[in-house]
């Protein structure tokens, strides 16, 4: 039964001849599947609308070849042949009776058609944003009618597809519309440049073709950016941005409206709290009588009436949310708001795209593998026997393999050495801006607790001799090692084969030290061989307790690889704030007589630090000691009756903690079944030749 605090969430809303059956709409995100996937960016989608989302929406979809934003894998609508793909997604939301949308835009300058080979044209003559050695051109009174001519076909192929939704992009810095409205891209003289008017003129255009065309049947979204957040060489949400809103205000059906660029709209976590954008987008509707949505990582229900009842939205937009719980809508409405796997804001989807591969979600290990692995984030197979199953170690992925083998109905006991659960979770989530990320081991823990038929033992470290006597006793036919892994004290990693020569006259830690005792004292460096966060969030948390540090690193950028989950920019920006010497582009050649060497990783020119510790980010451990232990004792593990042992997770192969829950669920899903190691585990999409 619906907690009667959120039966606002669920009216419905008319949008244009069109209405969403309630207030939950999944706004256009990417998914590093798009045309290339086009069942699974179906499958996907449709488990949205399942799970409750009255408006589902593509992603960025391409309507012409001068468009082309490859090697990344967006919608694609250039022609006929591409809307059969397109009408999956279609057929699988409709098939729940939610409103599909479709966000059909060019994205000028910011792509360099790779693949199509045309010339890039924009705005204003200017190089293209894809860091290739290319220019655009600036477009020309014909260009622009035929862009105008393209939009109008995608519009209308949308309708014949079914799409209920046709959007109107000017959002982030991605999309043509908002290059022409912006200051800081369009360097135009005629009628499309110069005063705010002559800027917002295509817009406005596109606008009344795209209603002109498909108005009739189909809802008009304006996805506009109200603020570009680069002061006032572009929108604010106060001046320029407010005055394009007034212009337009009656135009769309809908205003889904956000801030610019996609770094800024989708912040992590660890730089944002839930709902950071009403203060750009609150203005929006007290200057239009048309409803509006807006994101802001939305997750709890009492905020989202919070944003509807104090009149800053009218739909509840969500990207990141609806991949973590795509039954978060259905939660709510059943009164299981305590069951929704809440977003942590660690932005691992993003990466998907970034990387042009199909996302994964920390949360939902389900996300993306709909239809691959034909999996469900909300059902899963029952037990085929009555087994009982020993894992040992309650970090992420001994929690997720034993919530999911409890709710297959097998019978699991975890022995986790600690005192807590959690594992690396439970450390790393006491780390400065990461607190969001202990959602992972909250969420598994409150389901194993209401399973009957899964124990958790805390201060329970068990030697191998201990897990036969205790598979003996138990009944137990299966151990699962998830013990985790360690950072390496040696220094060994990408840079470094063999270990960093030192002569012991410097405090050599790891981030594992720093996440248990907390404190150093004196000159610190933080050598990061890893690329992830963790460099950059030990740095951060020594300079904040008043160490003074210097962070070193053989890459060119400060966490190099949060540049794929939007965050690099504000790493390296909290860092210099905070005071934290930054030396890029250098490795660790040794420490002796109290200082660090490092030398360039090209000149190989060196330099020294004078420090009192070193905090050696590199490579990490796997704790397999206990598994080879066993494993190496068939006779031993026969005897008491253990038929499985199997090692998953940071224990086999350290990575992310998305990938640490992937594992376990992957476990609990294979745990009965008979898998063939030489062929595909998972269903392929071919091209018919």
């Amino acid at each position: 039964m619906r907690d009667s605090r959120y039966d606002i969430l669920f009216e419905p809303v008319k949008i244009g001849p069109v209405t969403a059956r309630n207030r939950f709409f999944q706004v256009p995100h990417c998914s590093g599947m798009g045309h290339a996937y086009p069942r699974a960016e179906a499958a996907m989608r449709g488990m949205k609308a399942e799970g409750g989302w009255a408006v589902v929406s593509t992603q960025e979809t391409e309507i012409h070849p001068s468009s082309d934003f490859s090697p990344y894998s967006e919608g694609r609508l250039w022609d006929k042949g591409d809307m059969k793909r397109m009408a999956l997604m279609v057929e699988a939301v409709h098939a729940h009776d939610s409103l599909a949308a479709i966000e059909i835009t060019h994205n000028g300058h910011a792509g360099s058609n790779r693949h199509s080979r045309l010339p890039s044209m924009a705005v204003s003559e200017m190089i293209i944003d894809s860091h290739d050695p290319v220019q655009s051109y600036a477009m020309t009174r014909r260009d622009i009618a035929n862009y105008r001519r393209w939009h109008r076909t995608a519009a209308l192929r949308s309708r014949e597809i079914g799409f209920d939704i046709v959007y109107v992009y000017a959002g982030h810095d991605l999309s043509l519309l908002m290059h022409f409205v912006s200051r800081n891209r369009n360097r135009r003289t005629d009628e499309y440049g110069g005063c705010l008017e002559n800027r917002v003129r295509l817009l406005r255009e596109v606008l009344e073709d795209t209603r002109n065309c498909v108005g009739d049947t189909c809802g008009i979204a304006l996805r506009f950016a109200v603020d570009e957040l680069i002061g006032p060489d572009g929108l604010l949400c106060d001046a320029e941005g407010r005055e394009v809103v007034e212009m337009l205000a009656e135009y769309p059906d809908i205003w889904d409206v956000n801030i610019s660029d996609w770094k800024n709209d989708s912040q992590t976590s660890r730089f944002s709290s839930e709902g950071f954008q009403e203060p750009y987008t609150a203005f929006v509707k007290q200057v239009t009588g048309k409803p509006v949505v807006g994101v802001g990582r939305f997750t709890s229900p009492d905020t989202m009436v919070s944003q509807i009842r104090r009149g800053i939205l009218d739909m509840i937009g969500a990207a990141r949310p609806s991949i973590a719980d795509p039954f978060l809508p259905d939660k709510i409405e059943q009164g299981r708001p305590e069951d929704i796997r809440e977003c942590i804001g660690c932005n691992i989807c993003v990466s998907g795209d970034m990387t042009i591969s199909p996302m994964r979600c920390t949360q939902n290990p389900t996300m993306a593998e709909e239809y691959r692995r034909n999996w469900h984030p909300e059902r899963i197979p029952k037990a085929r026997s009555a087994d009982g199953v020993l894992c040992i170690g309650a970090g992420p992925s001994g929690l997720e393999a034993a919530m999911s083998l409890g709710r297959r109905g097998y019978r699991v006991v975890v022995a986790e050495a600690r005192d807590m659960a959690g594992g690396r979770v439970l450390l790393e989530s006491r780390l400065p801006g990461l607190a969001a990320w202990k959602r992972v081991m909250d969420y598994r823990i409150g389901q194993i607790d209401r399973l009957d038929n899964v124990e958790i033992h805390l201060n329970s470290g068990l030697d191998s001799s201990q897990v036969l006597e205790f598979a003996r006793e138990l009944d137990i036919r299966h151990v699962l090692c998830a013990t985790g892994s360690q950072w390496d004290r040696e220094g060994i990693g990408r840079e470094h084969p063999d270990p960093i020569p030192s002569d012991g006259s410097v405090t050599t830690l790891t981030p594992d030290d720093i996440m248990e005792t907390g404190h150093v004292t004196g000159n610190a460096v933080v050598y990061d061989d890893d690329h992830y966060y963790m460099g950059g969030v030990i740095a951060e948390a020594l300079a904040t307790q008043g160490t003074n540090v210097t962070l070193a690193t053989p890459a060119a950028d400060v966490s190099s690889w949060t540049h794929n989950t939007l965050e690099q920019g504000f790493i390296e920006r909290r860092l210099h704030d905070i005071g934290v010497d930054i030396v890029e582009k250098h490795r660790m050649a040794g420490i002796r007589d109290g200082k660090v060497r490092l030398e360039h990783v090209s000149s190989l020119k060196p330099c020294t630090i004078d420090v009192d510790s070193v905090i050696l980010v590199t490579a990490r451990r796997p704790l397999c000691d206990l598994y080879f232990g066993l494993e190496l004792n068939p006779d031993g593990r026969r005897e008491a009756g253990i038929a499985s042992l199997t090692r998953i997770g940071d224990c086999l192969a350290p990575a992310t903690i998305a990938s640490a829950v992937y594992a376990g669920h992957l476990y609990a899903r294979d745990f009965d079944q008979e898998i063939d190691i030489d062929s595909v585990p998972y269903r392929r999409e071919y091209i018919k030749i």
